[in-house]
C-alpha cells in the first residue's frame, strides 16, 4: 500500500508520518495496515518531479499542504488552492482515482482570505469527486495542539506552552474566550481510520470525533499549574482521554533541553532520608525511603491510611503487630526479589535494614500527607 503525504514536514504531517513509520517498522501493531506499506513524503522543498511519480500509483493521498501565515494574501490562494488543483490534475493525468483527503479548516465558512482559500480548496475537491468518482475526505480542522506544533505562529496553545516552559510571559486578551481543540494523537488516529475506510463523517465532511471545548483562561491556568507541579508535586488529572492529560504531554514537549530534570527536597537525618516524588488528587502519594544499615523506621499505625512498600535495593524486614495483639509478623524483603508488601490499617509496623548497604524502598500511600490530619500514631512493634 503506497501512501502519499503532502505537507509532510508540517505539524500534522510530521506526526502522521511518524505514526505510519512506526506501523511500517512493526513497532505499532494497533492499526491493521498491509505489511508492504510504502510512505511517500512531499513538501515544499521536495523535488517537484517526484510528485508526478508518487501520484502515478499511490493508493491514498493525505493532502496536508497549505499556507497559514503568508507574506501576502495572494499566497493563500496559491498554497491552499493552487497546489490542491495541481495535485488533483496529476492524479487525473494518471487516471488514479484513489481516495484523497484534504485538510481544511473551520475558518472555511469565514469571509477572509484564508477562509476563502480553504473554501475554494473544498469546492475543488468535491468537484473532483463528481468528475472522477474518486472518494474524497474533507476535514475542517478546528484548533490543533500537541507535540511539534510551532509556537509564536498560529497556535495559542503552542505559544503558551513554549513561553511558560521558557519563563516567558503570555498574553491572554480574553480569559473567557472558548476554543475548540483537537489533540494531534486523536487526529492521527482518525486519519489512520480513514486510511482503512472507517472515517468519521458528518454529512459531506469528515471530522475528528474527539473535541475539547475550553477557555483561554482555563488553558493558561492549567499550564501554570503544570509548571508549578515541580514544586507542589501535584500531578494533574491523567484520566484516559482527559484534556489535562493531553495538554500536560504537550507542555512537556516544549521544555528547554536543559530543564528536563528537577531536584526534589530530601528529608535527611542520621537514619537515611525520605523524599516525596508525586502527589495526586485521587490516587495518593509516591515517595522514596532510604534506610542506613541497622536502622529501623516506622513504629506507628493508621486508622484509614494504608501504604504499599517495595524494596528495590538492599535487604530488610517489615514487621507487623495488630495493636491489640502480641503476635509479630515478619516479611523479609530484598531488591533481588521485587515484591510489594501491603501495610494494612490497625497494624503497627516498622521496616529494618538488615544489610550492609543502604536499603531503598519505594512507597505508595493512599492519601497525601496532611500535617493537620496525619492519621499516624506511634506504637512500637
Amino acid at each position: 500500500m503506497k501512501i502519499l503525504v503532502t505537507g509532510a514536514k508540517g505539524f500534522v504531517g510530521k506526526n502522521l508520518v511518524a505514526a505510519l513509520q512506526n506501523i511500517k517498522d512493526g513497532k505499532d501493531k494497533t492499526t491493521a495496515l498491509p505489511a508492504d506499506l510504502e510512505i511517500c513524503v512531499f513538501d515544499i522543498d521536495t523535488e517537484k518531479s517526484l510528485l508526478d511519480a508518487f501520484c502515478a500509483d499511490c493508493d491514498f493521498v493525505f493532502n496536508l499542504a497549505g499556507v497559514n501565515r503568508p507574506q501576502n494574501e495572494a499566497e493563500f490562494a496559491a498554497g491552499n488552492f493552487g497546489f490542491a488543483s495541481e495535485l488533483l490534475d496529476i492524479l487525473k493525468k494518471h487516471g488514479n482515482t484513489c481516495p484523497v483527503m484534504l485538510s481544511s479548516s473551520t475558518q472555511a465558512v469565514l469571509d477572509n482570505p484564508y477562509g476563502k482559500s480553504k473554501k475554494a480548496g473544498e469546492d475543488l475537491f468535491f468537484r473532483y469527486a463528481e468528475e472522477t468518482g474518486a472518494k474524497v475526505l474533507v476535514y475542517r480542522f478546528p484548533n490543533l495542539f500537541g507535540k511539534w506544533c510551532r509556537p509564536n505562529y498560529n497556535s495559542a496553545v503552542a505559544t503558551f506552552c513554549h513561553n511558560i516552559a521558557h519563563d516567558l510571559p503570555i498574553t491572554v486578551n480574553d480569559r473567557s474566550h472558548e476554543m475548540t481543540l483537537v489533540y494531534i494523537d486523536d487526529l492521527v488516529q482518525e486519519m489512520l481510520s480513514a486510511l482503512l475506510g472507517k472515517e468519521t463523517r458528518d454529512g459531506a465532511f469528515c471530522r475528528v470525533p474527539t473535541e475539547h471545548k475550553i477557555t483561554l483562561g482555563e488553558i493558561a491556568d492549567l499550564l501554570y499549574s503544570f509548571k508549578e507541579s515541580r514544586e507542589t508535586k501535584q500531578v494533574p488529572d491523567m484520566t484516559d482521554g482527559s484534556f489535562s492529560k493531553k495538554l500536560y504531554s504537550t507542555y512537556l514537549s516544549y521544555l528547554p533541553t536543559d530543564k528536563f530534570s528537577y531536584p526534589l527536597k530530601m528529608n535527611i537525618d542520621d537514619r537515611g532520608s525520605f523524599t516525596e516524588i508525586l502527589r495526586t488528587a485521587n490516587n495518593g502519594q509516591f515517595s522514596v525511603n532510604i534506610s542506613k544499615p541497622g536502622i529501623t523506621k516506622g513504629q506507628h499505625w493508621h486508622h484509614t491510611k494504608n501504604e504499599k512498600f517495595l524494596v528495590v535495593s538492599g535487604r530488610g524486614v517489615i514487621r507487623f503487630r495488630k495493636i491489640d495483639s502480641d503476635a509479630v509478623l515478619e516479611y523479609f524483603v530484598s531488591g533481588e526479589k521485587l515484591e510489594v508488601v501491603d501495610i494494612p490499617v490497625g497494624y503497627t509496623h516498622n521496616i529494618e535494614n538488615l544489610g550492609d548497604t543502604d536499603m531503598v524502598t519505594f512507597m505508595w500511600c493512599n492519601e497525601c500527607f496532611n500535617p493537620e490530619k496525619p492519621d499516624t500514631y506511634f506504637l512500637e512493634v
